[in-house]
C-alpha cells in the first residue's frame, strides 16, 4: 500500500485488475480475503466511495449487495 496524503491506495497489479475486469464482464464469481475472512462473490463493478477505490459486489445465493474497499482487502482470486 502506498500513502498519498491521507489517501491510502491499494496496489493491485495489472493483471489482477485484468482479472477483476475479466470477472466483471463474465459474470464469475471472485474469492475475496480481508482480515481473516473469505467472501465468495459477484464483481458488478469497481468504483471510489469517499476517495476509496472499491468493489461493488452482491451474494451469489442471497444476492445481498456487498461494497468491499480495495485497500482492505487482502487478497482477491477469480474462482473458475
Amino acid at each position: 500500500m502506498v500513502q498519498r496524503g491521507r489517501t491510502r491506495v491499494a496496489q493491485l497489479t495489472s493483471l489482477q485488475y485484468d482479472a477483476l475486469e475479466r470477472a466483471i464482464v463474465d459474470g464469475q464469481r471472485i474469492a475475496v480475503r480481508r482480515r481473516g475472512t473469505e467472501f465468495l462473490v459477484i464483481p458488478e463493478s469497481i468504483g471510489s466511495r469517499q476517495g476509496r477505490e472499491t468493489i461493488e459486489a452482491r451474494h451469489p445465493t442471497t444476492g445481498e449487495h456487498l461494497t468491499l474497499v480495495i485497500e482492505e482487502v487482502d487478497e482477491i482470486e477469480v474462482v473458475t
